[in-house]
């Protein structure tokens, strides 16, 4: 799923309200690793929905001690004692989009910069690890060579930290002709150590194979 795709589905708000099928909850979740944009729709929603939540309970309590009025269906949220807290909090999420969120975004894309990386093989027996020296929290590239073979439809990715832990997984699809992937890291607060990369093979009728695994070693420096 690409960001086109994300908006003409209207992926943020159907995700909160639970309503993507499984395949699409997949690819959408996938597609929040690369997509800033998203990612912010959705933590502001997601702020906004929950803000709004504990703002709303208290008015709701004092109005349950008034004595029992006719319901007015859907204008109750007309009322000042909803509508106010309920606009404060749309109000305060979008002022820091606009003033902190957004602006931050707009400073990051108009100052790229260049990232370490490694180039990996897989399928490559023996050598040394590669090494990425980077500073705590930024991010890095992987380029990674996976043997051209017209059997498989698409790779899975596992990247485990130096506890052996699963870190994260990816997707991928196996384009013809094409031998290697650049596969970007978001930065994080990793320790230093070695990390492996894990990448099995996808066919069209489901079955997954191990194509192997290789390993880095990433060294953090302040």
């Amino acid at each position: 799923m690409d960001h086109k795709d994300a908006v003409r589905l209207k992926a943020t708000e159907r995700y909160l309200l639970n309503e993507l099928d499984p395949d699409q909850l997949d690819q959408f979740e996938e597609h929040l690793f690369d997509c800033q944009e998203c990612a912010l729709d959705l933590r502001t929603a997601a702020v906004f929905v929950e803000q709004s939540k504990s703002m709303l309970t208290e008015p709701t309590k004092i109005l349950s001690s008034e004595p029992a009025r006719k319901s007015a269906g859907w204008f109750a949220w007309l009322r000042p004692a909803l509508a106010l807290p309920a606009m404060a909090v749309l109000l305060a999420v979008v002022g820091y989009q606009n003033l902190v969120s957004i602006p931050h975004i707009q400073e990051a894309a108009s100052h790229p910069e260049v990232l370490p990386w490694v180039s990996l093989n897989i399928a490559t027996f023996g050598g040394e690890n590669r090494e990425i020296i980077s500073t705590p929290g930024k991010g890095f590239l992987l380029f990674v060579r996976i043997p051209p073979d017209g059997t498989y439809v698409r790779y899975n990715a596992d990247l485990y930290n130096p506890a052996g832990k699963l870190e994260w997984s990816t997707t991928f699809e196996a384009t013809k002709d094409q031998d290697q992937w650049p596969i970007a890291v978001r930065g994080s607060n990793r320790p230093t150590g070695t990390y492996t990369l894990k990448v099995s093979g996808v066919t069209a009728a489901g079955e997954s194979k191990d194509l192997g695994r290789t390993s880095f070693d990433l060294k953090i420096q302040s």
